[in-house]
């Protein structure tokens, strides 16, 4: 895998957390969880749960997850397709899809910080399911559904990935490994927070204050990769990486 690749893995992980506390996202998973699950509030939000609801929660929340998962990843094999197929039929105008990509993720970091807001572009697209399915398969669905929910707060960062995807990607695969690490980034959150509902609680209420601040910065941090991607220097900044941290080699 080349370098540069490196980076991108990183900050694919980073945006799927980032996703995570995200406005849109953050304050609905206490809803999600017992949606999903089909347990009180009151079940999971004891300090110390029975094993069973720990064990619902968890298989539960680990369903939702290869739903959404199972959306981002066939949309990362498809940008990956995408770019390999432009690169196979004219290398040399890959440069023009990175800097299109770079455009478009520091319009998306613009629209995150509030500096301008593209309504038209980043609008709402939310999958709706009014009664969930029973089981496991209802969970997987919702879990889809949930992929389906292009929100202003969620699309962008995610839209930043897939050009990323589209942009630096040599083959289907690293499509798919990029977006599988996007998900990660996502998933891993929202199942540390079932699993530690009473935790997540205390600590939401504390961070709920700070959720617009850490819009802003994840805007800015957009911005800051749309000039990477647009000038093609994460290549660059792998080398740095690898020149003062080796241990990353």
């Amino acid at each position: 895998m080349p370098q540069g690749n490196d980076v991108t893995i990183w900050i694919a992980f980073s945006a799927g957390i980032l996703s995570f506390l995200s406005p849109c996202v953050l304050p609905l998973i206490p809803s999600y969880i017992t949606y999903i699950t089909g347990l009180s509030f009151g079940q999971v939000k004891e300090s110390h749960p029975g094993a069973k609801v720990r064990f619902t929660v968890l298989l539960h929340s680990l369903t939702f997850i290869l739903g959404f998962s199972v959306v981002f990843i066939s949309l990362g094999a498809l940008a990956g397709l995408a770019s390999s197929a432009f690169q196979s039929h004219l290398r040399e105008g890959l440069i023009w899809i990175q800097r299109v990509g770079g455009v478009l993720v520091f319009l998306f970091g613009v629209h995150l910080t509030g500096l301008f807001h593209f309504g038209v572009l980043l609008g709402e697209k939310r999958v709706h399911l009014q009664r969930k399915p029973g089981g496991f398969v209802g969970t997987f669905l919702v879990g889809i559904a949930f992929a389906a929910g292009w929100t202003p707060c969620i699309g962008p960062i995610l839209g930043t990935i897939l050009a990323m995807t589209a942009g630096t990607s040599s083959s289907v695969g690293h499509g798919v490994f990029l977006l599988a690490v996007y998900s990660a980034g996502l998933g891993v959150p929202f199942l540390l927070s079932g699993l530690l509902f009473h935790s997540f609680l205390s600590a939401f209420n504390r961070f709920r204050k700070h959720i617009r601040l850490i819009e802003i910065g994840t805007g800015a941090l957009l911005m800051v990769v749309g000039v990477l991607l647009f000038f093609d220097m994460f290549s660059r900044l792998s080398g740095y990486l690898y020149r003062y941290l080796p241990m990353t080699g």
